[in-house]
């Protein structure tokens, strides 16, 4: 580890910059102590070039940045990212870590006078898409200190891992902003200027058991394949990436010693969606039309060579329209027969219905053997490994948001029981949930973990957070349960659409084309779209005036609010029915490719 941490210095990336803008080109001055370096960003070449401070002019408007987030085409042409606010979340072995609060997205172009009106239209929207994304918390980094990577992944690197750039040894699937980075990961002479931003979430806090200070640290990577929102995103795409995956790692570090557990969660891993329809659980579709196996075969390879043996916890209901989505899991695992990969499903609703969440120990006790057998990372003060995690818990549930993020912080909180007593912090018999202080920022740590991870899938906070917080249910969390499933529902129905869009147009997974005739921003509405809203809401304004204003006897009354009432209920039938139509779907990518 101690090599590995020196390698990490030496592959570090420019920690203070300053931008010098001129009309001709961008100057981005890297101001680390002894460095002499600067960028320097052609904006009508587009061309980027290494260049020493003597060559910046004098004239150029300067301002400070704290990071390169890469660049972009849009319909205007090239656009440059730049981190202009970071606050500080702590320290990771001395290598300070950091959130992105605030960017700017910068034009190369000096006038937007050769655009179209519409052009000019398309552009704002998808500079407005860019500014969504990186509106949506949970962007961080380091200069110094790889966060895309695990400490056991780090501990099992060669020497010549350790002295590549940051950029360079990042794990692809935690760079979100690889896209934006793909000019600069061509130049590894700029690599310095290059800073890789993971999106997820990161706590730390420094904690005092039995009079013994420990960091414990708890790091949530979210995958940028197969990225999107929750129910226009799911399952998993040929490459057998699944949607909402989410690597967590908890770190302790005690006297030098580090210990480290690492979950994972993703979307059930074969073909499969749930299109928004106004209804509000809208059912879940199979695809019958493709070999689930192979998806299936390649997401559990990649996942195996990653992590090892895998135990699949399946926490969706065993009844209902979410049934056939666990026989198919099962079955599936049954007929790959592969010895790493088991399996186990736990109704998680019907189990804890009534608020009988003790019943959650019932699916602890049955991992309980699992658990100790894929142990977890230690190494010693000395660098030198005492033990290696064999193995992860892949869970899941519909979103893989909120029962998953339950699962996930009993098994974390069973597995640092495990290495606070090895590490001498616990004395043996003491147990976790005795300690007050600790619990109490444990347990609201992997609340604000649930929180993150569900804004950044489904656009609100997370349901059930008030059993992770107090470790039981409660009528207020109930309550603020029902109002965030009501924003869901608005959301995922009515502005998803352009979330989807959003980031895809930010990972890269749509281009611009900049002499493209037809945008596909403009997709023409349906007569109905209009007509059908606006016929509802006149018959049921009229029904609800016809109550009001009582006719000259009860009969006619009576006749015009069922007139007004049943085109009312039967309009709004006809829109239910065809629910599809009247949701904010994506534009960029095609629906084919997104399931």
């Amino acid at each position: 580890m101690a090599a590995a941490a020196a390698g990490t210095a030496a592959a570090a990336a420019y920690a203070s910059l300053k931008l010098h803008i001129t009309p001709e080109k961008y100057y981005v001055e890297a101001c680390d102590d002894g460095a002499d370096d600067v960028l320097a960003i052609d904006r009508v070449s587009t061309e980027v070039t290494l260049t020493v401070k003597k060559d910046v002019p004098p004239s150029a408007v300067t301002r400070p940045i704290y990071g390169i987030l890469g660049t972009i085409r849009l319909v205007a042409g090239t656009y440059l990212i730049v981190i202009t606010k970071k606050k500080k979340v702590g320290e990771i072995f001395s290598h300070a870590i950091w959130k992105a609060t605030d960017f700017d997205i910068l034009s190369y172009k000096k006038t937007m006078l050769h655009l179209t009106d519409i052009q000019l239209q398309d552009n704002k929207v998808f500079l407005s898409m860019l500014s969504h994304v990186l509106s949506v918390d949970g962007f961080y980094f380091s200069t110094t200190y790889d966060l895309t990577h695990t400490l056991q992944r780090l501990a099992n690197t060669s020497p010549e891992f350790q002295e590549m750039s940051l950029l360079e040894r990042a794990d692809p699937r935690f760079v979100w902003n690889g896209h934006l980075l793909r000019e600069f990961a061509a130049q590894p002479e700029i690599h310095r200027f290059a800073t890789p931003v993971m999106h997820g979430f990161i706590t730390m806090h420094s904690c005092s058991i039995n009079g013994k200070c420990f960091d414990w640290l708890l790091v949530s990577r979210r995958s940028c394949f197969r990225a999107g929102v929750r129910y226009y995103v799911r399952g998993i795409d040929s490459e057998g990436h699944a949607a909402n995956f989410v690597e967590t790692e908890q770190i302790v570090h005690y006297k030098g010693s580090k210990a480290s557990f690492v979950q994972t969660r993703g979307s059930i891993p074969f073909f499969w969606s749930q299109r928004p329809n106004l209804k509000y659980k809208p059912k879940p579709q199979i695809s019958k039309s493709v070999n689930h196996m192979d998806g299936f075969q390649r997401h559990f390879d990649s996942q195996i060579i990653s992590y090892g043996k895998q135990m699949i916890v399946n926490l969706v209901n065993q009844k209902g329209s979410e049934k056939p989505l666990e026989q198919t899991f099962a079955k599936m695992v049954n007929s790959m027969a592969n010895g790493m990969v088991r399996y186990i499903a736990f109704d998680f609703h019907k189990e804890c219905s009534r608020m009988r969440w003790d019943r959650l120990q019932i699916l602890m006790d049955q991992l309980a053997e699992q658990q100790d057998e894929f142990s977890y990372f230690l190494v010693d003060s000395d660098g030198k490994i005492v033990t290696q995690q064999e193995g992860i818990f892949r869970s899941n549930c519909m979103d893989c948001l909120d029962r998953t993020n339950v699962i996930q912080s009993l098994l974390a909180r069973r597995s640092l029981q495990a290495q606070l007593q090895r590490l001498g912090v616990l004395h043996v018999g003491q147990r976790i949930e005795e300690q007050a202080d600790f619990e109490k920022i444990y347990k609201n740590a992997w609340a604000d973990n649930a929180n993150a991870c569900a804004k950044q899938y489904a656009g609100t906070g997370a349901l059930k957070t008030d059993y992770t917080r107090t470790g039981k249910r409660t009528q207020w969390g109930l309550i603020m349960d029902g109002w965030n499933s009501l924003i869901r529902y608005y959301k995922n129905n009515f502005s998803d659409g352009f979330r989807q869009d959003a980031i895809d147009l930010f990972l890269g997974n749509y281009s611009v084309d900049e002499v493209e005739p037809a945008s596909p921003l403009h997709v023409k509405k349906d007569w109905k779209f209009l007509a059908l809203p606006i016929i509802m809401v006149v018959a049921f304004s009229m029904c609800i005036i016809c109550l009001l204003m009582a006719g000259d006897t009860w009969t006619e009354t009576l006749a015009y609010v069922l007139f007004w009432g049943s085109a009312s209920f039967g309009t709004f039938a006809i829109i239910l029915y065809n629910g599809k139509d009247f949701v904010d779907a994506p534009k960029l990518v095609q629906k084919e490719k997104m399931d």
